[in-house]
């Protein structure tokens, strides 16, 4: 008996702890009833004790097979007389059930938090007693559970009352409030408030099982953190209001399995038989023969309504019937082709029309575009157009004198055309002082900025561009800003002084004669400053900017322009890549010849145009803009007509097609322009023709130009071939491209 006991206490024990750190929340498994709802009396302690001794001697005598007989007949004795006792008392069974199942029942639960008012809404059984209840709330909170106190209706609650034994009913909801005793060291406050909206957090469905029954259910609202993601549904205009598709925003029922295959391929197609069937029609007729007699009596004639036509009228009608719907198709054909021949003329006509409107619009602008250059120069190119128009006007000029007066005069009209065209002369010169001014003014800009410009590549990932500044590039970035503030001649005396000494700390740095130089022109301009104007200075600031620039261009002292200069500090690289000119004697880069000759340099052939024959290469400019632009785009690997210069054109025009059309004789150079002779070769001065653009869309079109056109014509233009083909032998740049050819197409 003391063993028994002793067991029995011990089961209370574990029951008890298992209730106090086990509290019950919102949907949980079955709940130990209490121990009021026990069996009275001791048959509920007797009946844990044999369920504890029955465990017990399992335990311990699991291998004694005797012993385990006995116990198997201990335990069908002990549920005997439990049902015994069962069916003795039928109502007090039923009342514990109910009360069991009141007890799991939940309810919707809002604690308050004093002073706060933050709500927690939760639904809790309604058997759960006030301690469990403080313990779940304060590991939500974390915060002790003793400083916890909660009231309801303004008076504070015990803890051992549940939820029933204050009056809440199953599925119903309660508020409660909830301070803490220690508001200092332990307040009370949501550690993730949730969001503000006026759903609640816990709503009550009835739904229907599918046994038929309806049962009530409570759910949890889970507000998450994020959109919900859209996929499906539609949006009010006017309100922006989103309304989700229910079908594509929750998962489908699933639909139970009947066990039958109620879709299937045999179920969804259709079968199609061909049978084919043959219905006999058996017929016997009868003819009068030898032997045998067939009466004639009943047989009749019938009358013919219409009239009889042979074979051959009923070929001859279906001939003409086949013979009128070929003429009505062939109409019909017809018709169509003329249309289409109209369609074709009156395309090919909007084309000409088009084509030629494009030319005067082309024209136009050339003219209009020529006539601002001539007009307002800004380039020396612009300067040229001026000479021009001036050796024409003279020419023009002294023509009339010639022609109109004698003796002396003539001679005075001449004196006073010579005055008037150096006075000409010295306007230009006057333009073109200024334009060289301006040119060197953005030359230097230029040279600084590519000095001072950072590295930048592209990455091959993305493509982004990436810059990268070295150590050269600041310093170069530093000198161009330096240079800048020494060109602001507009400013305040303080501020020069500030210049000025900047300057000097950079210089210092480096001892050469440039240097001392420079700061010996600076030393005299502080020292004139006070004494003197800011416009008597002029000369001696443009002095020190010059120095300066001088030093910028210097590698040793700014590193990132060597790549810059024209002429490279080291001497091999010069190979090659020099010539002397004959008039200036000075051995000078290939970029200053503009003739592939290389006789003349480009200050020199300007000199001599300007003094001698003034003459202007803007057509012969254009007509090498638009071969290279057609070459370009029928073979992307042309090279030579990226070799000639307008010089080499101007001569190929005028001594070798002696700037005419070969075809049609037009002498337009604003419409003439250079085709391939032979389309199927590259383009070459020893294969080419000069033609109108008119005439070169039609000679494009010809294949074979042996066959269309006669033997004198071709002469002539291999003649032609044969003098550009002397002329550009000479140079050696041309030497691979004339190996290429075959010695008949080259002549001896």
């Amino acid at each position: 008996m003391d063993q028994r006991e002793t067991a029995e206490q011990e089961a209370n024990e574990c029951q008890e702890t298992e209730a106090e750190t086990k509290p019950q929340a919102a949907v949980s498994t079955e709940k130990q009833p209490p121990e009021g709802d026990r069996g009275p009396g001791k048959d509920g302690e007797q009946a844990d004790a044999d369920r504890f001794t029955t465990a017990t001697v399992e335990s311990d005598q699991d291998n004694d097979p005797e012993k385990l007989g006995e116990l198997q007949r201990t335990e069908k004795s002990v549920e005997a007389e439990e049902a015994e006792s069962q069916a003795d008392l039928p109502d007090d069974a039923e009342q514990l059930q109910t009360k069991e199942n009141v007890g799991t029942s939940t309810a919707t639960v809002k604690v308050v938090l004093v002073p706060e008012g933050h709500v927690m809404t939760e639904a809790f059984a309604i058997g759960l007693s006030i301690r469990d209840l403080k313990h779940h709330l304060a590991s939500e909170l974390r915060v002790p559970c003793e400083v916890l106190q909660i009231s309801l209706d303004g008076r504070a609650v015990e803890e051992q009352q549940s939820l029933m034994e204050l009056g809440v009913q199953p599925h119903s909801s309660t508020r409660m409030e909830m301070s803490s005793t220690d508001p200092v060291t332990h307040p009370l406050r949501l550690l993730r408030p949730p969001a503000h909206d006026n759903m609640p957090d816990v709503i009550t469905v009835r739904v229907r099982t599918d046994d038929g029954v309806f049962q009530e259910a409570v759910v949890e609202i889970e507000r998450p953190s994020q959109q919900k993601a859209f996929l499906g549904g539609y949006r009010n205009k006017r309100t922006g209001v989103e309304y989700h598709h229910a079908s594509i925003q929750t998962l489908p029922k699933r639909r139970p399995d009947r066990g039958v295959d109620v879709v299937s391929r045999t179920t969804q197609t259709v079968k199609v038989k061909s049978k084919c069937q043959q219905v006999p029609a058996d017929i016997s007729t009868q003819t009068r023969v030898i032997g045998y007699y067939v009466s004639c009596m009943n047989d009749r004639l019938l009358p013919i309504t219409n009239n009889y036509i042979t074979a051959d009228e009923y070929h001859s009608r279906r001939l003409r019937a086949v013979i009128r719907l070929q003429s009505f198709v062939r109409r019909w054909l017809a018709c169509k082709e003329v249309e289409r021949l109209k369609m074709e003329r009156d395309w090919r006509i909007s084309w000409q029309e088009a084509q030629k409107r494009k030319t005067l619009e082309e024209r136009e602008e050339e003219l209009s575009d020529l006539h601002r250059r001539w007009r307002n120069p800004e380039t020396k190119e612009d300067l040229i157009l001026q000479y021009n128009s001036l050796e024409t006007w003279r020419n023009e000029e002294e023509r009339e004198i010639n022609s109109s007066l004698r003796g002396a005069e003539r001679k005075a009209a001449l004196c006073l055309l010579v005055e008037k065209e150096m006075q000409l002369i010295a306007a230009i010169e006057r333009q073109r002082n200024e334009i060289q001014r301006n040119s060197q003014d953005k030359a230097i800009k230029n040279f600084l900025d590519k000095s001072a410009a950072p590295i930048r590549w592209q990455r091959a990932a993305d493509g982004k561009a990436i810059e990268m500044d070295t150590q050269h590039t600041l310093r170069a970035r530093e000198l161009q800003d330096l240079y800048d503030k020494v060109n602001l001649f507009n400013v305040s005396r303080e501020q020069r002084l500030s210049i000025l000494m900047a300057l000097k700390h950079t210089v210092m740095e480096y001892k050469c004669p440039l240097t001392r130089e420079i700061v010996g022109l600076i030393d005299r301009e502080v020292d004139l400053m006070p004494r003197v104007k800011t416009n008597t200075v002029e000369g001696l600031r443009k002095r020190i900017s010059t120095l300066f620039l001088q030093l910028i261009k210097t590698p040793a002292f700014n590193p990132e322009v060597a790549k810059l200069l024209k002429v490279p500090q080291d001497p091999s690289k010069l190979k090659n890549k020099t010539l002397l000119c004959q008039y200036c004697h000075r051995h000078l880069h290939l970029s200053n010849f503009k003739t592939l000759a290389g006789s003349k340099c480009n200050d020199c052939a300007e000199t001599r145009n300007r003094a001698e024959t003034r003459n202007e290469f803007y057509c012969y400019k254009n007509i090498l803009k638009r071969l290279r632009a057609d070459e370009q785009r029928r073979n992307e690997e042309a090279k030579i007509p990226f070799l000639l210069k307008a010089e080499d054109m101007k001569y190929l025009a005028e001594v070798v097609w002696a700037s005419r059309s070969a075809l049609g004789g037009s002498s337009d150079l604003h419409d003439l322009v250079f085709v391939r002779w032979e389309n199927q070769r590259d383009w070459s001065p020893w294969n080419c023709i000069l033609l109108t653009k008119e005439e070169s869309l039609a000679h494009m079109e010809v294949k074979d130009v042996h066959q269309v056109y006669d033997a004198t014509f071709m002469d002539r233009i291999e003649q032609n071939h044969a003098l550009a083909r002397r002329h550009f032998s000479e140079f050696a740049v041309f030497v691979r491209y004339l190996a290429s050819w075959p010695d008949a197409a080259l002549g001896n």
